[in-house]
């Protein structure tokens, strides 16, 4: 059951300018319910929802029982979540989507990444707030379910690759591939790969950045693999990743 609490209103918004919502674009906080709801209302910072972690000590120590969703910028308002950020060919994400923080207990020692698993029920209800506004906003489509990391590749990891996108995507959110033509693509890719310059076209028809070097085609590489093959996500290009890159532009886009 999802559940709306508008208790928490933030500050830091302002207007999207007739701009219409074109994603929804995933984060986690990095820190504690309570701690990140004062950043998310009060410091320059917002994001439209704040999902807890209903196991999380602070969310319980704030006499909360249920699992319920803090909406802090209303959905028609220009939240400040995403900063610098592209997908698609567009720029500014922050004028035309929907941010949705996740608390998750991430942490970055020095590059070192720690990336918490997402419980059963704290998945559950972001599937159904997603779906939620999905039904007001028909227009945003599957690949336009991203992360954090998706469209900020070269400084963000949130969501992080424990975010369970292939079973969004079977609850109805998000993309992922078809097996069946992932497996066409590695076996063809086996041989060789693509040119860079062709897979260079290959990510931004999906959607991200240009990659304007060595390092941040390493830095997409990675983003990509935390979103579609989170078990190995050290930013090498491999027959596997070019596959399924290959295999989501055919599915998603003809291509």
């Amino acid at each position: 059951m999802l559940v709306i609490d508008t208790s928490f209103p933030a500050t830091g918004f302002n207007e999207r300018n007739g701009e219409s919502v074109g994603q929804v674009i995933l984060h986690y906080t990095a820190a504690p319910f309570g701690s990140s709801l004062r950043t998310l209302t009060r410091d320059g910072v917002s994001a439209h929802y704040l999902l807890p972690d209903p196991d999380e000590p602070s969310y319980r120590a704030a006499g909360y029982e249920e699992l319920r969703v803090f909406r802090l910028v209303a959905e028609e308002q220009r939240a400040w979540h995403a900063g610098v950020s592209h997908w698609a060919g567009r720029d500014n994400l922050n004028s035309r989507s929907i941010g949705i923080e996740i608390v998750n207990l991430a942490r970055d020692d020095g590059g070192v990444f720690t990336f918490p698993s997402y419980g059963e029920e704290q998945t559950d209800v972001l599937i159904a707030l997603v779906r939620d506004i999905l039904g007001r906003y028909p227009q945003v489509g599957p690949t336009d379910i991203l992360g954090h990391s998706d469209v900020a590749y070269a400084r963000k990891s949130d969501p992080g690759p424990q975010l369970p996108w292939r079973r969004l995507h079977e609850a109805g959110v998000g993309a992922w591939f078809d097996e069946p033509t992932r497996a066409m693509y590695q076996r063809r890719f086996c041989t060789g790969l693509p040119s860079e310059v062709e897979v260079e076209r290959a990510f931004q028809r999906y959607g991200y950045a240009p990659a304007k070097n060595r390092q941040a085609f390493q830095q997409r590489t990675r983003a990509f693999q935390m979103h579609f093959r989170p078990r190995d996500f050290y930013g090498v290009l491999d027959t596997e990743t070019c596959a399924i890159l290959y295999a989501l532009n055919e599915k998603y886009l003809g291509l």
